[in-house]
């Protein structure tokens, strides 16, 4: 089994520098889009052995050394009262948004086992019969689902939730408390079904400053952490937001194994920053689009930041987008790989 991934978390010496890509589970690959015409993300979700096969389709394309479960951050929102529908060229739109503590209050606890058994065993499946390289599991993190479940659906400037959180700390709290409550259940279900290794998507925490970060939010972050690391102390944990830069220094405090930088964070400035957990990023995704000779020129001097980093995880510095060509994906993983082995 490829175990790059998990030795360079460890400090471990590897053969190369392991690659693996956000979103790179469908999206633009031919054979994802065929399947797309028939199901909904929740209807392949829904059936394990699709779902599977989904999740272990980049790992054969383009050869990465991880491959990340096929799911959606917004997957455990349903089971707990959470009215959401994923709307093609929109994105998730929930029916009943938070607005005051009785909605809060009705969120009921997350049970794993019950309502999300296809999601465990579609991990049982990978893990136990097909893949082998190891398997990320994930969640949203609580700030990003509240952002969710107080807009309404995506947002440009989070207006509601910065409101919430800054004028009503009582009720931004108890939202924070079911939240952090539920993404420890539903990661510890993941990692016991079989995952290696957990990424926490805080996709959207960019909007808040550091001030507001540290007073109602890292407290909770820490408890999520410390409360998956008492339940699972050997398995990684990665963190991952867009536009965090000004949140680094706050996110190198968490007991956090892997931090995950976007395309705006140059390696080494984190370096600087004192960052001594593993680094992952961070190829800006327009780059998929250059002639080559660009793109290589901007893997090496992410490499070469890394390698000074000491630990480094090539990745995108965001989600692989539908437009981009498979080719440019399987070319660059080979490029990483062939590099780093010298």
């Amino acid at each position: 089994m490829n175990m790059t991934y998990l030795k360079t978390i460890q400090g471990d010496t590897t053969s190369h520098c392991p690659v693996w890509f956000m979103r790179q589970a469908g999206r633009s690959q031919a054979e994802y889009r065929r399947i797309k015409e028939k199901y909904s993300l929740f209807e392949i979700t829904q059936q394990p052995e699709l779902c599977a096969y989904i999740t272990r389709l980049p790992v054969e394309e383009y050869n990465v050394d991880a491959a990340i479960l096929y799911k959606d951050i917004m997957t455990p929102l349903q089971p707990i009262g959470v009215q959401v529908e994923l709307k093609p060229g929109i994105g998730p739109v929930i029916d009943n948004p938070i607005r005051h503590a009785k909605d809060i209050e009705a969120l009921r606890p997350l049970e794993p086992s019950e309502s999300l058994p296809h999601i465990l065993e579609t991990i049982r499946i990978l893990t136990q019969e097909q893949l082998q390289v190891p398997l990320i599991g994930f969640c949203g993190a609580p700030f990003t689902l509240a952002s969710y479940m107080i807009e309404g659906g995506p947002s440009k400037n989070y207006q509601k939730t910065r409101q919430m959180l800054v004028a009503e700390p009582e009720l931004w709290d108890a939202l924070m408390e079911k939240l952090t409550a539920m993404s420890i259940t539903y990661l510890d279900a993941q990692i016991k079904a079989g995952a290696s290794a957990v990424q926490i998507f805080d996709s959207w925490v960019g909007a808040v400053s550091a001030l507001e970060y540290k007073a109602r939010i890292y407290p909770f972050m820490e408890r999520l952490i410390k409360g998956l690391k008492e339940l699972h102390p050997t398995t990684p944990i990665t963190m991952f937001g867009v536009g965090t830069y000004h949140l680094l220094p706050l996110w190198k405090e968490l007991p956090l194994d892997v931090i995950g930088l976007d395309w705006r964070a140059p390696i080494s400035d984190a370096t600087k920053m004192g960052i001594t957990q593993t680094v992952q990023g961070n190829l800006d995704p327009s780059y998929l689009f250059a002639p080559w000779d660009v793109i290589q020129a901007e893997i090496d001097r992410i490499l070469q930041e890394g390698q000074a980093h000491g630990r480094h995880i090539f990745n995108l510095g965001h989600g692989v987008v539908p437009e981009a060509n498979p080719e440019v994906l399987q070319r660059i993983v080979h490029y990483v790989h062939e590099v780093t082995s010298k």
